[in-house]
């Protein structure tokens, strides 16, 4: 063997470990709650970078070098295309994410506002790898002899073991919280995360070859005793009426009723909350996943949860669905989508047609300018204003009565907004994001008034019924520090599940009713409610939301990552917080204890029968989608197909 003072892979171990470090603790929002958990944080990335980097024991000096500035580069990369999509998503990349690549061309000026100049230190450690790798490439290269192998696969072997038992040891059942990829990438670090991302995703596939539909039964049962709800007292209020759904791009609830220098943010939606034929939702929560508004629309048209990892309408889009769009065409309702993007962004020209819609008017629809004095795009598409009115013509000529869905595109990320389209200053913060925010949100406000008043010179307004939803969060956990600065306060564990409610509004011309309705709710009660305004009876449905209007609803709303919002408690990051007052909430003990009807075993906090249910319906949502379960029902007769 020739002697070498330091191989070249321990050097690449520390300097790779430690930036990888520096960008889990300083550039990702990763929550640490004690000592134990700082330093499996600071462990993991040097047993990620020993593994990777030792492997070249293996290989034989010719080929040590290349091997060792591969894997730099690589792994660099990887590294950063995470915190590229952590900047934006406040989430890590998974293999249905990256399945998703054809909506790439269209992010456009998002990725650019996403990367910044200093990222360029991000590549220090490679470039001195790869100098030394050339410079001393004798010196640094090692033919090592057999037992040398053995001792470093061995030494390898046993960091892993200790950084895995470590991680199950503070956080039990780890693997088995997949939903959750912070916990996983804090524990076991973001490369690790990938490789057990890749086997999960493995075993997803083999669950459609592999189903059969004996699972429905359960699932039926666990739907018919726990989340069906006798007809509300407005079941059949609007029927035969149009329905206009409008999305409302990344528009957060923390907006209504705001302002910014003195002037409201969003004067029409606040005036809205106020109007007797609008039953406004204050506590309505958007219950998305990575798949962002297209897990909004699935949600809102199936009453099924996203999946926990990708996008349903990329991974799923062919499977068996009983959308509304499907219903409300067996009752005569013509149905159509109304965005400016093209068909294929999301696999909408797909999913559209898994849903049952007979028409989706996409970008080809409308007069789209994006150069000269007459440009009216900006970001992704379309402004809101010509969107809403060339729409118009396209309306009028449905036949009656249908079922349109708007989706809006200005108060999308970046926020960028041509100067003159501007009605409210920008606020001031280190955040451009949240800075720019406030002026996309107020545009579409405007629009959004516009097309009211539209919608009735086109005689469109009085037979139809108006739902105008938040699709999702616009600002993420990484803009948590200009969050605090706008609203005063901290963000807490407790305030960033505040955070996640959405505006949500049901207005009905002619009611004289509307009012503020208190109650949590979230994005999986919108088909059932709409459906019982309507008075179309879903009896046989397979579906996890109730009609906000009825009594007897479930008490609790359940976000993806396995939190959850009840009337008296908020549950997250395994903590349990008073609802109304956001302080922990108290500890059963002794003989308050109860016991848990499934386990037996003693329940620990007073928010612990809700998790287990929560847990058990996003579990019984995921098999219907994994295994296309829908196949095997008979919608019409509520029972599984017979062969």
């Amino acid at each position: 063997m020739k002697r070498s003072a330091a191989p070249l892979y321990i050097l690449a171990t520390v300097l790779f470990g430690l930036k990888t470090y520096i960008v889990y603790r300083f550039l990702f929002n990763i929550s640490l709650d004690n000592a134990m958990q700082e330093f499996i944080l600071f462990l993991n990335p040097f047993v990620s970078a020993f593994f990777a980097f030792g492997l070249s024991v293996l290989i034989s000096r010719k080929w040590q070098m290349h091997y060792i500035r591969f894997i730099s580069l690589a792994g660099s990369i990887i590294l950063y295309i995470n915190l590229i999509f952590y900047r934006h998503f406040s989430d890590f990349l998974t293999v249905p994410v990256l399945m998703q690549g054809s909506n790439a061309a269209d992010l456009g000026g998002s990725i650019l506002n996403l990367i910044y100049p200093q990222d360029i230190l991000l590549l220090l450690d490679v470039a001195i790898i790869w100098f030394l790798s050339f410079r001393y490439k004798e010196k640094m290269t090692v033919d090592y002899l057999r037992r040398k192998k053995i001792s470093t696969m061995a030494a390898i072997a046993a960091l892993i073991v200790v950084n895995v038992g470590l991680a199950e040891a503070e956080r039990p059942q780890l693997f088995t919280r997949g939903f959750d990829r912070e916990y996983l990438v804090k524990n076991i670090g973001v490369y690790n995360f990938h490789a057990y991302d890749a086997v999960m995703q493995s075993k997803t596939e083999a669950q459609r070859v592999f189903a059969d539909g004996n699972e429905l039964p359960e699932i039926l049962s666990y739907v018919n005793e726990e989340v069906e709800t006798e007809k509300s007292a407005k079941f059949g209020q609007a029927e035969g009426k149009n329905v206009i759904f409008i999305s409302l791009e990344s528009m957060q609830s923390f907006l209504i009723h705001n302002t910014l220098n003195g002037e409201e943010v969003t004067p029409f939606l606040n005036s809205l909350t106020k109007d007797k034929d609008t039953y406004y939702f204050e506590n309505f929560y958007h219950q998305t996943e990575q798949g962002k508004t297209s897990d909004s629309e699935f949600l809102v048209e199936n009453s099924i949860y996203p999946l926990p990892r990708g996008a349903v309408f990329f991974t799923h889009g062919q499977n068996e669905y009983n959308g509304t769009p499907e219903i409300l065409g067996q009752e005569g309702y013509k149905t159509a989508v109304f965005h400016s993007n093209n068909s294929s962004f999301w696999n909408r020209d797909v999913m559209y047609d898994s849903l049952g819609y007979d028409k989706f008017y996409d970008e080809n629809s409308y007069n789209v300018i994006s150069e000269g004095e007459d440009k009216n795009t900006v970001g992704w598409g379309l402004l809101d204003k010509p969107f809403f009115e060339q729409s118009i013509p396209y309306l009028q000529e449905m036949d009656k009565p249908y079922y349109s869905k708007f989706i809006t595109l200005t108060n999308h990320h970046p926020f960028d907004l041509p100067e003159e389209d501007a009605s409210i200053d920008q606020f001031d913060s280190n955040s451009q994001t949240l800075n720019k925010y406030f002026q996309t949100a107020r545009y579409t406000d405007e629009a959004v008034e516009q097309f009211f008043d539209q919608l009735k010179e086109a005689g469109e307004y009085e037979d139809s019924i108006i739902v105008m939803m938040g699709d999702h969060y616009g600002i993420s956990e990484y803009h948590n520090k200009a969050m605090s600065q706008y609203l005063g306060k901290d963000i807490t564990p407790y305030q960033q599940v505040q955070n996640q409610r959405v505006p949500f509004f049901i207005h009905i011309p002619g009611d004289n009713n509307g009012q503020v309705m208190e109650q949590v709710a979230g994005q999986i009660d919108v088909k059932p409610t709409i459906l019982s305004l309507l008075g179309v009876e879903a009896d046989h449905d397979i579906q996890f939301g109730n009609d906000l209007f009825a009594e007897n609803r479930k008490d609790y709303t359940a976000l993806r990552n396995g939190d959850f919002i009840s009337e008296d408690y908020v549950y997250t990051n395994d903590m349990c917080y008073d609802r109304q007052t956001g302080e922990p909430a108290d500890e059963l003990e002794g003989e308050e204890a109860e016991l848990s009807g499934e386990t037996g075993e003693q329940i620990e906090s007073v928010c612990e029968p809700i998790q287990e249910q929560v847990t058990k319906e996003l579990n019984y949502s995921d098999r219907i989608i994994y295994g296309d379960l829908l196949r095997f029902y008979d919608f019409e007769k509520g029972k599984e197909k017979t062969n």
